[in-house]
């Protein structure tokens, strides 16, 4: 370790010393996908320190094993009183959005439904609508800002889906957009194709010919261009069916992308067992479960991605977190920041609420939103945990007693700064 200390100081590497930290949290010396009980475990060095060189983490310990040549490193931030946790891993989200719908949700608050909304043109054709009208370069401003504010609250790594296009036009727009945003931004992207997000109006009683524009007139551009990752689906009663979801995502994986799904949101109608048949990297939402999908779920390698903050706004059952743990499924949290069921990306709302409304243990919430959100997208040897050779993203607290006080106090901002890659944000 002194020898990477001394080349650093040498040759003007970028490198930083973070000293005296209280706690620093989801410590791994190997990448593992959680599953029931292994959540709970989450890895804490007391009174710690990190080393930091070009954005990537090469060394940590306990402060009293500190090299005496680390003096020679020329930025040391001392992090006394703080605790330092891997940024957030949302991997789930919509954040590219033409206009909020606070109307739709005043009609909530009459008693409207979400299908009752959507049957009259709201819901996702309301945005697809806006987003249809608004220019390129708005889109991406307006995402730039929201993806700023996420990252300010610690989010260092994100999935955005495409979806309110539903036109050839409109889904390249929002892919397009997602592409300019990994270009400009630190931190790690992830695009998913969500073209099956709804009908169109003029669709409604034609749906395999918008799924052949699908397959047939989205699906080679996003190819050609590289717009996206991964191939998304909403299966649900009056969007798609399991077997519709079956041949849209059959048809993006001939072109190498991984299927990530919406199901068992307001239904099971046989999502489960399709998304398990195409090796799903993740299956989202699961509000709506029976035992025997629980079952299945664990003996697959899908990752089951629980949303609460989408079960909160539209006030539905959440998702049985205690269940799914305690069947041995892997799990992650995620924000669904989106302008119809959940308007906030704020992952430390998601890790309270799903220790305050869904009974999982801080350790478990903070797994599920970090290491196993890092793996809902893939990316967990990059980010996702405190490891030797990821990059630096990193979450600075306040001064807190314990790790239990992130999820207990919710309504605080508890985070005093963000680093992402290794730079303040």
């Amino acid at each position: 370790m002194q020898d990477v200390f001394f080349y650093s100081y040498l040759s003007g590497m970028a490198t930083k010393l973070i000293s005296n930290i209280q706690q620093l949290v989801g410590v791994r010396n190997e990448n593992k996908l959680l599953r029931g009980k292994e959540l709970s475990e989450l890895p804490i060095i007391e009174k710690a320190y990190l080393v930091v060189e070009d954005g990537v983490i090469t060394s940590f310990g306990k402060m009293e094993e500190i090299p005496a040549s680390a003096n020679s490193i020329l930025e040391i931030i001392d992090a006394s009183g703080q605790t330092v946790l891997p940024c957030w891993c949302d991997s789930h989200t919509h954040l590219v959005f033409a206009a909020s719908r606070e109307e739709e949700f005043i009609d909530k608050i009459k008693g409207m439904g979400y299908a009752e909304i959507a049957s009259k043109g709201g819901g996702i054709l309301n945005s697809s609508k806006k987003l249809n009208a608004a220019s390129e370069d708005e889109l991406f401003n307006s995402a730039w800002k929201r993806l700023e504010e996420v990252s300010s609250l610690g989010t260092g790594a994100i999935e955005i889906k495409s979806g309110y296009g539903l036109s050839v036009e409109g889904e390249l727009k929002m892919l397009r957009v997602i592409k300019r945003l990994k270009e400009k931004s630190n931190l790690t992207i992830k695009a998913t194709f969500l073209g099956a997000h709804a009908f169109p109006l003029e669709y409604r009683n034609n749906h395999q010919g918008y799924i052949d524009r699908i397959i047939f007139e989205m699906l080679p551009v996003i190819a050609k261009e590289k717009l996206a990752d991964y191939i998304d689906v909403f299966c649900e009663n009056g969007f798609f069916s399991a077997k519709e979801m079956e041949v849209i995502c059959n048809a993006g994986m001939s072109y190498g992308l991984k299927p990530k799904l919406h199901v068992n949101q307001l239904n099971s109608i046989g999502g489960i067992e399709a998304g398990i048949k195409l090796n799903a990297v993740s299956m989202d939402h699961l509000e709506t479960m029976t035992d025997d999908e629980i079952k299945k779920i664990s003996a697959s390698a899908t990752i089951g991605t629980l949303l609460p903050t989408a079960a909160f706004f539209l006030r539905m059952n959440y998702p049985p977190a205690r269940k799914l743990i305690e069947s041995n499924c892997a799990i992650a949290l995620a924000s669904d920041y989106n302008p119809g069921s959940s308007p906030n990306g704020n992952m430390n709302l998601v890790v309270a609420m799903s220790c305050i409304q869904m009974k999982m243990l801080p350790e478990e919430a903070i797994n599920a939103a970090t290491i196993n959100g890092a793996y809902a997208m893939e990316i967990e040897k990059k980010t996702g945990s405190i490891s030797v050779g990821k990059r630096a993203d990193l979450i600075f607290t306040r001064p807190i007693p314990s790790i239990a006080y992130l999820p207990y106090s919710f309504g605080a901002n508890l985070i005093d700064r963000v680093m992402i890659h290794g730079e303040w944000i």
